[in-house]
C-alpha cells in the first residue's frame, strides 16, 4: 500500500497528465491541498517534492507551486574537438554572462596548475530557454590570455583561438550529483534533482592549462553526448 505522500503525488500526477491542471497553472495552496486530502501540510509538501524531483512541478518561493511547462531537452556535445563550452549545446539558448578578475583559490590551483593566488579571469554564464535556466558554468582563464579589459565570453574564445601554441587537448570529466543550495536557487530546481557536473580542462601544445570550465546542467533537461571516432589504417598489398 502506497504511503500518503505517494498516494497524493499519484493523484496530482494523474490530474496533471489528464489536463485538469494545465502547464503554467498554479496548484491550489498547500493548506487547501492538505484540507482536501485530509493530511498535514508537511505530508503535502513531501508529495509535492516528489513531483518537483520528477520535473512536473516548479516551486517558486513566495508564489506557490506551478505545473511545469514542457522543457526543451538539450544535448551537450563533448569530445576532444568540442567547441567552447557556451557553444556546445544542440539548441539555441539565451546567454547571460558576467566577468571578474580573481585570485586563484586552492581548488583551482591544482586544476589549472598555477601558483596559489595567481590572477585569473572568471566568466560566469547562465544559459536559458526564455526564462528557464538550462545550465551554469564558471570559466577560468589565466589573465595573460585575456584582453586587458574585462572580456566577454566571446572575446575570451577569440583570444584563445588566435593564441600560439593553439589549444591541443580537451579533457572532460562528468558525474551526477545533487546540486548545492546556490546551484538549486540559480537553476530554479529542487535540491533533490540530480545535476550533471562537468569539468572541462583545455591545454595547449606545451601542456599548459589555458582554460578550465566547471559546468552544472540539470538532469531533467540535459543529455551529454561523447563521440569517439576510429581511424582505420589501410595497408598496401604485399608484392
Amino acid at each position: 500500500m502506497p504511503s500518503l505522500r505517494h498516494a497524493i503525488a499519484n493523484d496530482l500526477r494523474h490530474r496533471i497528465s489528464s489536463g485538469h491542471f494545465k502547464p503554467g497553472e498554479r496548484l491550489p495552496a498547500e493548506t487547501r491541498l492538505a484540507t482536501h486530502y485530509k493530511v498535514s501540510t508537511s505530508t503535502v509538501r513531501n508529495a509535492l517534492a516528489l513531483l518537483q524531483a520528477e520535473g512536473l512541478v516548479d516551486k517558486i518561493h513566495g508564489s506557490g507551486n506551478f505545473v511545469r511547462r514542457p522543457l526543451c531537452r538539450i544535448t551537450y556535445t563533448g569530445g576532444a574537438a568540442a567547441p567552447a563550452p557556451w557553444a556546445a549545446f544542440s539548441a539555441h539558448l539565451r546567454l547571460t554572462a558576467r566577468t571578474a578578475s580573481i585570485e586563484a583559490p586552492s581548488h583551482l590551483t591544482t586544476l589549472l596548475n598555477v601558483p596559489p593566488r595567481s590572477p585569473l579571469t572568471e566568466v560566469l554564464f547562465t544559459t536559458c530557454e526564455e526564462k528557464t535556466p538550462h545550465g551554469l558554468a564558471h570559466i577560468y582563464v589565466p589573465n595573460d590570455l585575456t584582453p586587458a579589459t574585462t572580456p566577454l565570453p566571446e572575446q575570451v574564445a577569440v583570444r584563445l583561438a588566435g593564441r600560439r601554441p593553439s589549444p591541443a587537448e580537451v579533457q572532460e570529466r562528468i558525474s551526477a550529483r545533487l546540486p548545492t543550495q546556490e546551484e538549486a536557487e540559480r537553476l530554479r530546481i529542487s535540491p533533490s534533482l540530480a545535476v550533471l557536473s562537468l569539468t572541462r580542462v583545455t591545454t595547449d601544445t606545451t601542456g599548459r592549462v589555458i582554460e578550465a570550465a566547471l559546468l552544472v546542467l540539470p538532469g531533467d533537461r540535459t543529455d551529454a553526448l561523447f563521440t569517439t571516432r576510429f581511424v582505420t589504417e589501410e595497408r598496401g598489398s604485399k608484392k
